[in-house]
Parts: C-alpha cells; sequence; structure tokens
C-alpha cells in the first residue's frame, strides 16, 4: 500500500480579489518506506503540496488518501488526532518549545498521545542515544546549535512511531556539512524505522540522498526520477 495517494487534487488561494492555483490536478503516488524529495523552484507549489500530505490544509478538489485514509472529508479535530498519530514532522526553523530541554521537546508527542510514563521514557532515551544527543538532553533549545536542535526535531517526529515523516526544507538553515550530517542521520532513522520521508528541498544534497525526486513546476507535476538501487513500486 502506498503511503500517501494523491488524484486529481487542487488547491486554490485567494489574494484580494484573485484566485491563485497553487496546485492544478496533481496526480501522484508516494512509494513506501522510501526517501523522497519533492524539488521545484520558489513558488512551485512543494510546500502546498507537502501541507496537503501533512493534513495541515485541505484540497479544493480531489482525493488524498494517508495512510490508508481518505483524509479529505474528516473534521478538524478527527484530522488532527490522525496527524498526531500517523505522521511525524521536520521544519527548517526547528520548532523547538524553547522552554522545553531537549528529553522533553522529544517527549511532548508521547504526553499528548497519553503514552504512559515508563514507555515514554524508553523511547525518548533510545531516541536520544540514537541521534547522537545523549549528554544534551537537558539542554534548552538555546543552547543548541542547528544541527543539535535539528536532530532533536528528528527524534521528536519518530517519538510516536509515525508511518510517514515529513520535512520542509530541513537543512535550508544549516551549513553544507550539518546539512550533509543531517541529511545522513535522516536516511539512517528512515530505514532503520521502515517509516516513509517526504521532503521538499531543493538542495543538491537531499537529492543525492534520495530514492525517488519527483519535480513540480506552477503548481503541476513536470517528472519523476527513481535513483538508482532504489527498490520499490512506480511512482
Amino acid at each position: 500500500m502506498h503511503p500517501v495517494s494523491l488524484r486529481n487534487v487542487g488547491k486554490i488561494y485567494r489574494l484580494d480579489s484573485v484566485d491563485v492555483p497553487a496546485l492544478s490536478d496533481v496526480t501522484l503516488d508516494i512509494r513506501p518506506n522510501c526517501f523522497t524529495v519533492i524539488s521545484g523552484p520558489s513558488g512551485s507549489g512543494k510546500t502546498t503540496l507537502l501541507n496537503l500530505i501533512g493534513c495541515i490544509d485541505r484540497p479544493d478538489h480531489g482525493e488524498i488518501v494517508v495512510a490508508g485514509q481518505a483524509v479529505g472529508a474528516m473534521s478538524d479535530d478527527a484530522l488532527s488526532d490522525f496527524r498526531a498519530r500517523h505522521i511525524g514532522f521536520i521544519f527548517q526553523n526547528f520548532n523547538l518549545l524553547p522552554v522545553l530541554t531537549a528529553y522533553e521537546n522529544i517527549e511532548y508527542p508521547l504526553v499528548l498521545a497519553k503514552v504512559p510514563a515508563a514507555e515514554r521514557k524508553r523511547r525518548v532515551l533510545e531516541l536520544i542515544d540514537t541521534v547522537g544527543l545523549s549528554n544534551r538532553q537537558q539542554n534548552l533549545p538555546g543552547q543548541l546549535s542547528g544541527g543539535q536542535r535539528q536532530r532533536v526535531a528528528i527524534a521528536r517526529a519518530l517519538a510516536t512511531r509515525p508511518k510517514l515523516v515529513l520535512a520542509d526544507e530541513p537543512t535550508a538553515n544549516l551549513d553544507s556539512q550539518t546539512g550533509a550530517e543531517i541529511i545522513a542521520l535522516m536516511r539512517k532513522m528512515q530505514r532503520e524505522h521502515d517509516v516513509s520521508f517526504i521532503f521538499s528541498s531543493h538542495d543538491p544534497q537531499v537529492h543525492a540522498a534520495a530514492d525517488d525526486v519527483i519535480f513540480i513546476r506552477d503548481g503541476r507535476i513536470t517528472g519523476a526520477n527513481q535513483q538508482s538501487g532504489a527498490t520499490g513500486g512506480a511512482i
């Protein structure tokens, strides 16, 4: 089963009295357990596409199926619960809570999901060790470097064991060396956790690490490239 399927999806934003099409009749299947990059210039629609897949926004027409569920007809409360259970998010500006430690930031989605305390502790300690921050777990985000904050964000995204992780330009605010380290870590976590990662990015380093690259321009899918050595079904 594809973790994400879109059929004839369109999205229009209204600016003043002008309708601006952000996506036009997008049909797409994302392969399971792969590292997929959505690539396109600024304004191409890649962030809109990511927001629709992440159930943050709704399409104006078409069908979106995520983790086997048709999400278009869900209520706002049902969508919120669905996101919390099935989707992890990694942002370019990290979006960590500044008053919480690294440990507490990773634990936070588990608290919201009402995971028992002993299981929360087990998962957080395992993840924080995997991302190499065991010695920084009591630091606040302001006491961490950009790369360390992104490592916390990656661990937080995986804490609830989602089927899908979405990342919007995850290396945009990092230098090239730190970005390469973060890409390698995300690739490692994707394989170890058998989760599908979908990125929006124009970073060549991210493209090089991907199983699939999907190209978008002016709100339309213009092509897709399955990298050599990738496994799975067709896009």
